[in-house]
């Protein structure tokens, strides 16, 4: 027997997948299923004729998806393909039967045509990324194969013992069979929509506590538009002013008609009633939307609400004079404003200057309210916040974080320039493959 590392050219994967290529059978004791595992080998498993796979008692975790080394794998998104085709395997290839409790260690035992033993590797292995040696493992791991043709007939007359013990008739073939099936089943886009948000928000315990985050003593529950917004409008609402009290910044980024404008108005109430200084920038075409609910007028539904904010144009920040409605853009105290609303927020994208030592609109904006004066808060309304690339978004959220690329370090991102250049290669690299492997069936 010689002792296997399961490292660099010395890992299981390495020895038994030559193995495999000419081999008739193959017998499995393990104690977890790796789906990755089964996609590294799937190739050379197609070709044999049978199998047998010793599992552990029913109830314990097969690891069908992997452990935490497998997050790159399963971020490939091909899980419910390779379980369907593991399940189709599983039962033209496999005979599975349970041992009476969980496997201490892993053995695999593969046979020629003649069913002669011709490999046997066993120890601290299973039959996952982990075991094969392609993600780090336990280095203290124990693993051993075969040598010659004695050691693999005495290690092969174990498991045909040990397989001879355990009931043909259990119910380890229909568990697997069941667990891979409901992975390879579609699922209702309101199911994925509904786990999707129960993984991001299920462990948050009361930190979105609407009492938490908007306190009542405000008073913002007695005003007209809070009472005007919808339930799922209050939850957006609850979230945003909580992530401009965390992280000084938020983009409401709700499609087309789902009332991101009512949203705002109830963010910017609610800092009224806290006398902040509130200023609503908006392109000049969508101007009257907003002075509106600021005017004396008939029209203006929450008129009792008094709203008190400043209204100006996006292009209002390229002149440094004028009128822009009542406001003289010569006196304008930019930074002196609590919060800042930026309505269409993807006009400000791109922060490259026109010509060489210009200014854009993004960088006066960067620079008289954002960095000057009192601290500023930042929420952007964007249908589209992302037009061409994740650059349009990372410089959307330089306006909360002051260009300051470190600043969410405490959320777990160490760099936002880093971590969205990453996700646009893996974007690119994804639009780059063809239509099949793109959207596996």
């Amino acid at each position: 027997m010689r002792i296997l590392n399961n490292t660099g050219t010395d890992r299981v994967l390495d020895l038994v997948r030559p193995e495999l290529a000419q081999a008739s059978r193959l017998d499995l004791v393990t104690p977890a299923w790796s789906l990755f595992a089964f996609a590294e080998l799937l190739e050379e498993l197609k070709r044999l004729k049978g199998v047998r796979v010793v599992l552990p008692a029913q109830g314990h975790e097969l690891e069908l998806l992997g452990g935490a080394a497998d997050r790159a794998a399963r971020n490939r998104l091909q899980s419910r393909w390779l379980a369907g085709r593991c399940a189709s395997w599983l039962r033209d290839k496999a005979e599975l039967r349970c041992a009476h409790g969980p496997i201490p260690q892993g053995t695999a035992v593969i046979r020629d045509g003649s069913e002669v033993p011709t490999q046997v590797v066993l120890g601290s292995f299973a039959f996952s990324t982990q075991g094969l040696g392609i993600t780090p493992g336990n280095p203290i791991s124990l693993i051993q194969a075969s040598e010659g043709a004695d050691e693999s007939a005495v290690l092969s007359g174990w498991f045909d013992a040990l397989w001879s013990s355990l009931p043909s008739d259990n119910a380890a073939s229909p568990a697997v069979l069941d667990a891979l099936d409901a992975i390879a089943s579609r699922r209702a886009p309101r199911e994925i929509y509904a786990l999707i948000l129960h993984h991001l928000f299920g462990t948050r315990g009361d930190e979105l506590d609407e009492e938490r985050v908007v306190k009542s003593a405000t008073g913002i529950r007695r005003t007209v538009v809070w009472q005007k917004l919808y339930k799922f409008q209050r939850d957006g609402v609850v979230g945003a002013i909580d992530k401009l009290n965390r992280f000084g910044g938020c983009i409401i980024a709700d499609s087309v008609g789902l009332g991101k404008t009512f949203e705002a108005l109830a963010i910017i109430k609610y800092h009224e009633l806290r006398n902040d200084r509130v200023l609503v920038l908006c392109p000049k075409r969508l101007r009257d939307n907003w002075t509106l609910y600021a005017a004396n007028d008939r029209r203006n539904i929450l008129a009792a609400d008094r709203f008190n904010y400043d209204v100006l144009n996006h292009t209002d920040l390229s002149r440094d004079g004028g009128l822009s409605g009542d406001i003289d853009l010569a006196h304008v105290n930019w930074g002196n404003y609590d919060l800042v609303v930026i309505d269409e927020s993807h006009n400000f994208r791109n922060k490259r200057a026109p010509r060489q030592g210009g200014e854009t609109r993004y960088d006066r904006l960067m620079r008289r309210i954002v960095r000057e004066g009192v601290k500023t808060r930042v929420l952007m309304l964007s249908a589209t916040p992302v037009n061409n690339r994740l650059a349009d978004l990372r410089n959307q959220i330089a306006f909360a974080t002051e260009g300051e690329d470190t600043a969410l370090e405490d959320a777990g991102v160490a760099s936002i320039a880093a971590t969205t250049r990453l996700a646009q290669k893996q974007f690119n690299r994804w639009l780059e493959l063809p239509d099949e492997t793109r959207t596996p069936n």
